[in-house]
């Protein structure tokens, strides 16, 4: 049984589990801050309770408030915040709906979020300013934005000591837990705001730092009892990440008014100029066209139907005739919404990275930014570095993992010329990292230090990217300006998060569940994975258990190791019982990584035909 827990006061205790639960008692009852997955409750006789009056959450993600579908008794209360008492009482309006599963540009709420919603237990809404009184303690509510859009900590008076139980503000002295939660937008779309919640989380700092606490509990990582201090240093490092972000930012050229005060700040590269494009290359929407001698030509990208008449239209006035071919350079929406129609119209085979296959011929198995529902079948599916000759053109396919790991770039040399299509991956003011959720890993010869590294050596005459009309380059010194930004990043990242790799903390699928959702019937059994990156240069161990509805038969947790810088699998069998109505049910996975409870981290879902 779990004995992992301490004594910080006569009346306040902290229970150690998958995150950290407060407990404040009052003689043989109980004031909970937060509830994991309710190991809790296990050690609470150890320390004369046997009664839990409230339960007060700090936000509604599924590691912090899980374990209430084990709680018998609905005599419990339960305190919510006023922004998120939806996602505590009717979640299936996110889980049901079409428009947060395809095409995600928003990535509020984060998926993290309770499998069902809680029934059965009299909720009470609370908000900024809001007090409580409770046996010996006076319990103040603050609005505490950032890591979710309505979070909120409790300032709890008792035993003459002030204790802010802060959720996932902070994790540590200078760190948090990890950083897509921020991921939100300041003038778009949350797509385009990489730490765009940092204001919010700063604003949200200050405040509790402005409290003078004696102690900061948060609900993953460690007591500090030197809160500003610990918030100081949280605050100056989401500056520096921030900046180091900025200076080399894609997102310059198309928001220029999103970093207005950046502008021409020491340390940041200057925006490139472009160049004229070669006479043989046409540009519609995200696709670019490359025109033969012969006036055959290929295809890169199809988002859009108007791509298709654009074609069709060069077709009939002569300009090109054939269309022998078409490239996915990444997965995105914008990029292959329309290719299965461009293959009934022009009947050509198209071409893709493996990486960029393994979704679009089953965007089903994966929930990732942009995705796109249109499936796709890959008639080539290239090898990084592989080459092929088309018309008077010598093509060469690599793997590309920049704007997103599943992602590739396409040499082309011809005339003299060295072109490569790159995608999303870049524009004239640095490299397009402003999504966590595309999996831009930090490392040498990893993510985007690939990426340039590759730029370096095949030094191509003009880059283009897919959303930009001209051509462009990179000098060697930029290049190498970008990839040193990328070095440092790496160690301040890294001081950022409480893992021994930054990439845990930006790469937000490092854990995923495969397939993310699958139909199936009462009756059947289905095939469900867990897939694990491990980051690190250590092995490391992985234990997992899908937690299945209450009624169905059980599955037996697995683990395994993951050697360093590779993706472990542990995959379960599971027997969907007879005599379900259509729904959609949603599984999360319980992890321990490397020791470490992760609770219910991801979650994958059924649709009971």
């Amino acid at each position: 049984m779990p004995t992992s827990y301490n004594q910080l006061s006569e009346h306040i205790y902290i229970y150690y589990g998958n995150i950290n639960v407060g407990i404040l008692k009052d003689n043989n009852r109980a004031l909970l801050f937060d509830f994991g997955d309710g190991a809790v409750s296990e050690i609470l006789d150890l320390i004369e309770i046997d009664e839990i009056d409230m339960i007060l959450f700090t936000h509604h993600h599924r590691d912090q408030a899980s374990g209430i579908k084990k709680i018998s008794s609905s005599d419990i209360r339960l305190g919510v915040p006023v922004q998120e008492i939806q996602w505590f009482q009717d979640v299936e309006s996110f889980w049901n709906n079409p428009e947060k599963r395809w095409h995600i540009y928003d990535i509020h709420p984060h998926t993290l979020m309770l499998s069902e919603s809680v029934k059965n237990f009299e909720v009470t809404p609370y908000k900024g300013g809001d007090n409580i009184k409770w046996g010996q303690a006076s319990i103040s509510v603050m609005d505490t934005h950032g890591h979710t859009d309505g979070s909120v900590s409790y300032f709890v008076e008792v035993d003459g000591k002030k204790i802010v139980f802060s959720g996932d503000v902070i994790y540590d002295k200078g760190q948090i837990w990890e950083l897509y939660s921020l991921q939100k937008g300041e003038t778009t779309s949350d797509y385009h705001g990489f730490l765009g919640s940092r204001k919010e989380l700063k604003s949200s700092l200050n405040k509790i730092r402005s409290m003078k606490p004696d102690m900061l509990i948060p609900s993953h990582g460690r007591i500090m009892n030197r809160p500003k201090e610990a918030v100081d240093l949280l605050i100056k490092r989401l500056d520096e990440c921030y900046d180091k972000y900025v200076a080399i930012s894609a997102l310059r050229y198309y928001f220029p008014e999103m970093f207005a005060k950046f502008q021409d700040r020491e340390g940041h590269m200057p925006i490139r100029k472009g160049k004229p494009n070669p006479e043989f290359l046409r540009h519609f929407g995200t696709s670019w066209v490359i025109i033969s001698e012969s006036g055959n030509a290929f295809v890169l990208d199809c988002g859009g139907q108007n791509v298709i008449k654009q074609l069709q239209e060069m077709q009939k006035s002569g300009e090109i005739e054939d269309i022998d071919g078409l490239w996915i350079t990444h997965y995105h929406d914008d990029h292959v919404d329309a290719i299965p129609n461009f293959k009934k119209v022009f009947g050509c085979p198209v071409y893709a990275d493996s990486s960029v296959a393994m979704i679009v011929e089953n965007p089903r198995g994966f929930r990732y930014p942009c995705i796109s529902p249109s499936v796709i079948d890959i008639d080539n599916v290239t090898r990084d570095g592989e080459s092929w000759n088309w018309e008077e053109f010598k093509f060469t396919a690599y793997h590309f993992p920049g704007q997103t790991y599943y992602h590739g770039g396409l040499l082309v040399e011809g005339n003299d010329l060295k072109l490569f299509f790159a995608g999303d991956s870049f524009t004239m003011s640095g490299i397009d990292d402003y999504c966590s959720g595309n999996r831009n890993w930090l490392g040498e010869n990893t993510g985007f230090d690939r990426c340039l590294k590759l730029m370096q050596e095949l030094k191509p005459t003009h880059i283009f990217n897919c959303h930009v009309d001209t051509a462009f380059d990179f000098t060697q010194e930029e290049l190498d300006f970008i990839r040193k930004n990328l070095s440092y990043r790496e160690k301040i990242y890294g001081d950022l998060f409480p893992w021994d790799s930054p990439n845990y903390g930006m790469d937000e699928y490092w854990i995923r569940c495969y397939p993310y959702d699958q139909d199936t019937e009462a009756g059947k059994n289905v095939e469900l994975s867990a897939k694990v990156y491990n980051h690190s240069e250590r092995k490391k161990s992985i234990v997992c258990k899908p937690e299945l509805p209450k009624g169905w038969e059980e599955v037996a947790e697995k683990s395994t190791q993951v050697k360093p810088r590779t993706e472990g699998s542990l995959t379960f069998n599971i027997n969907v019982p007879k005599n379900l109505d259509k729904s959609i049910l949603v599984i999360p996975f319980h992890i321990i990584y490397d020791g470490r409870n992760l609770g219910q981290f991801r979650e994958s879902m059924l649709f009971i035909k």
